[in-house]
């Protein structure tokens, strides 16, 4: 296995592992919340690639990306890893807690010879998302990534994935009715 190929490794376990916990789990039961955090990370991820071939000064990075589907795993991964700081991550010689896991990537990169641009942008739209949904909102009270209607509305309630209050258990029934085998 080369070091292109344990990249791919990392990535497809990015997708598998990280974005399916955040899903299933900080996203459980808001499926058109979890479509929005995708389509902003799209957004933002591109606003800055198609900025950065504008400028001179910096227009021959980004010149060869081409595909921003690692950058939007390396974003899932990082909020994944700030959702769920403390789970402990092994790795082939080390391991780390969840929280370190983009900077892991980004490092293991680095030493590959890769450029380190694509997770860095993962980590920029990622850290975007995560202050204005979660960081800016505790401090100002104001929410401005709130979901708009009309994306909620392409999605189901999804009623069926929380669990029910209002569940009635059988009452037990009476001792006398009870068949004993004696």
């Amino acid at each position: 296995m080369n070091f292109t190929d344990f990249r791919l490794f990392l990535r497809l376990y990015g997708i598998v592992e990280c974005c399916k916990m955040l899903e299933e789990k900080s996203f459980r039961g808001r499926s058109a919340d979890f479509f929005y955090m995708m389509l902003f990370g799209v957004m933002v991820l591109t606003g800055i690639v198609l900025g950065g071939r504008i400028v001179p000064s910096v227009s021959a990075s980004f010149a060869g990306i081409y595909y921003l589907s690692d950058s939007l795993v390396i974003m899932m991964v990082y909020l994944w890893s700030k959702y769920n700081p403390s789970i402990p991550i092994g790795f082939i010689l080390f391991t780390c807690t969840s929280a370190y896991l983009p900077w892991v990537l980004l490092g293991i990169s680095i030493f590959v010879g890769a450029s380190p641009l694509v997770e860095l942008l993962g980590i920029v739209a990622g850290h975007a998302y995560y202050f204005l949904e979660d960081i800016y909102p505790r401090m100002t009270g104001r929410r401005p990534l709130k979901t708009p209607a009309f994306i909620k509305a392409w999605f189901a309630d999804d009623e069926f994935m929380r669990p029910a209050t209002h569940v009635r258990l059988a009452p037990p029934a009476p001792q006398d009715e009870l068949i004993r085998d004696e």
